[in-house]
């Protein structure tokens, strides 16, 4: 068994950007900074009159393209090494990071990764989500650094738009439904039972605290409920990842993920957005309906996307249907369910996750 559990620190703290310079290691005098336009703008600033004043030198701040696909990797990577820094800071979203993770292991630095939103749990893990240039999944990548250091600042969490938290819910609710069900093919695994059980705490932190949290970032306000949420989301979410290891990191929900984003029209959607469809898909796929039932009512309340229109597909083609099919039984998602999936099966889950939405949930 072999695996990548977590970053060596993780700070979440009100001002966390302030403190990056006590952070860092005293021999690190050089680093640059990579990451999205507005999450440069946003955090940028800020990091920098910190690195500064503890006497770093900034060799270089980067956007990293837009998307995490492998030009972008090798041309981050590339001017990390022409900068001659010593540490690569990404500053971001999911892409934006995961791209700054890839770079980092190319360009043989350390990384330390500055979420901007909470969205995902890119932050925390020692992957990379990798995607062609046009948007479409293509690989779970471990030529990635785990970060030295996760610092997540609450107050630039709070002034993000709450579509973002939101679509974190959605992914992270994942790890419960995917976890469950991977973990059945290895009953009794000490790393697997840990992560479900951690995965099961996540699941009730964001039952509890999810709608005072959106509230909160609604109102740009911080309290308890977002930074419980927020750790959830960020810190023991990518746990969950790093202790289920890739047989059990996920499953359905994340393969009908990559298999959806196949069609252009999905591409203006947050992955946990889609994710959380996915859960419902997986479900159905279980014959767990009752349960799919359930939580459709809890995505009504928060505002999650419970059929394909809501992803912005009114209706899917045969041909968009079978892209649909055909990415997502291509995944190594979708060989960590219990059972085989066929086409057929996949082509009535999605199917049947739609018409349950319609109809829809009886609340949670």
């Amino acid at each position: 068994m072999q695996r990548c559990i977590a970053p060596a620190k993780y700070v979440r703290e009100e001002n966390g950007l302030e403190l990056i310079d006590q952070l860092l290691p005293r021999p690190v005098c050089r680093v640059a900074l990579a990451g999205g336009e507005t999450a440069l703008q946003v955090a940028g600033g800020r990091l920098r009159n910190a690195l500064e004043k503890s006497g770093r030198e900034v060799a270089g701040v980067f956007w990293y393209g837009g998307e995490c696909c492998p030009a972008n990797i090798e041309k981050l990577a590339a001017a990390v090494r022409q900068s001659g820094a010593q540490m690569l800071i990404g500053v971001g979203g999911g892409r934006a990071l995961d791209t700054a993770k890839a770079a980092a292991f190319l360009a043989g630095v350390p990384v330390v990764t500055v979420p901007t939103i909470a969205a995902t749990c890119a932050a925390f893990t020692g992957i990379s989500i990798v995607y062609n240039e046009q948007g479409v999944f293509q690989e779970i990548s471990r030529r990635a650094r785990v970060p030295e250091l996760v610092l997540v600042d609450l107050a630039t969490i709070a002034r993000a738009p709450v579509a973002f938290l939101l679509a974190g819910i959605g992914d992270t609710l994942a790890k419960w439904y995917e976890l469950e069900a991977a973990s059945r093919k290895k009953p009794g695994a000490a790393a697997t039972r840990s992560a479900l059980q951690l995965a099961g705490v996540v699941r009730e932190i964001l039952m509890q605290h999810g709608e005072a949290a959106l509230a909160a970032v609604g109102r740009q306000e911080i309290n308890q409920s977002l930074a419980e949420v927020v750790d959830a989301v960020i810190m023991i979410s990518g746990l969950v990842s790093g202790l289920g290891g890739d047989e059990c990191r996920s499953a359905g929900a994340h393969a009908v993920y990559s298999g959806l984003t196949g069609l252009p029209a999905t591409h203006g959607r947050y992955h946990g957005e889609i994710v959380a469809f996915g859960i419902l898909v997986q479900l159905m796929l279980d014959n767990r309906v009752e349960e799919a039932g359930r939580l459709i009512g809890y995505y009504r309340r928060i505002g999650l996307p419970v059929t394909l229109a809501d992803l912005g597909l009114v209706s899917l083609e045969p041909h968009e249907m079978d892209t649909v099919i055909t990415g997502t039984l291509a995944t190594e998602d979708i060989r960590n369910m219990p059972f085989t999936v066929s086409a057929e099966m996949l082509r009535e889950a999605l199917l049947a996750a739609d018409v349950l939405g319609r109809g829809g949930g009886s609340g949670m």
